[in-house]
């Protein structure tokens, strides 16, 4: 059985992942939005996050690969559009890019990604981001391989979606691809999960359940979640996701 792709369900997201935006305010600080600005927003999701972007410059466009997402973000009266963050259409338009929870998203070819961003900025402009860094999630990804495993599923590291660079890998890229890099580190972050270990499975690791089949898909998450809890549950059943951070500040000359 082949890995199926990440896919967006809105209303889930808004359920199990809220804490996503509202968990991007140190990398909008960092964008520092002006009023004069025009501005892109890779990955926009739902919106949430955009609309606070949005009250602070001129011109915020959003993008998302998801159509269900741009669906959502327009409700909020932002100007989404859907596109593919590896082959973005701008050309020398934008001030910023800002992105958030978006690139460990995109393991087939990162580097697309920043030329795009490139093309898309006029001279000056500057790309700011945050996403999933070396190690992000590392138990999580290890307890879902192995019930992979226990399954009879073969290389099951072969469905890992994400692409979670060191500071020197992405810092390599993005000087490879134009920019100057101001400001990058790996932050750790432990993150509390609102509706526990199994939403947050249900949410982002649809390529690994997709692997079993549909009958065996919920005992497959309750064995995840069983070998997750001596270390990312506490006494009182709040749940933490092991989440490192890459935050990013880079400039086109």
């Amino acid at each position: 059985m082949k890995a199926q792709a990440q896919h967006w369900n809105a209303a889930g997201y808004a359920q199990h992942a809220h804490f996503v935006p509202a968990l991007g305010q140190p990398v909008l600080d960092l964008l520092n939005p002006q009023p004069h600005e025009r501005i892109l927003d890779l990955g926009c999701g739902d919106g949430v996050l955009s609309e606070k972007v949005a009250a602070s410059c001129a011109a915020l466009v959003c993008v998302d690969s998801s159509a269900e997402m741009i669906d959502a973000a327009r409700k909020r009266s932002l100007d989404a559009r859907r596109m593919e963050a590896t082959s973005l259409s701008f050309d020398h338009e934008f001030d910023a890019v800002f992105s958030n929870a978006v690139l460990h998203w995109i393991k087939s070819d990162p580097d697309a990604v920043i030329d795009g961003v490139k093309r898309a900025l006029k001279p000056g402009g500057r790309f700011v981001g945050e996403f999933g860094g070396h190690g992000c999630v590392a138990a999580i990804t290890v307890a879902l391989m192995t019930a992979l495993e226990h399954l009879g599923v073969k290389h099951p590291e072969h469905s890992i979606p994400w692409y979670f660079p060191t500071v020197e890998d992405y810092r390599s890229r993005l000087l490879r691809g134009g920019f100057t890099v101001e400001y990058i580190a790996l932050i750790p972050r432990p993150t509390p999960l609102p509706t526990g270990m199994k939403g947050w499975l249900k949410t982002f690791a649809i390529p690994f359940s997709s692997l079993v089949p549909e009958r065996d898909r919920e005992a497959f998450l309750d064995d995840a979640v069983d070998r997750l809890r001596p270390v990312l549950c506490d006494e009182q059943g709040n749940w933490t996701a092991d989440y490192m951070r890459l935050r990013f500040a880079a400039r086109v000359p």
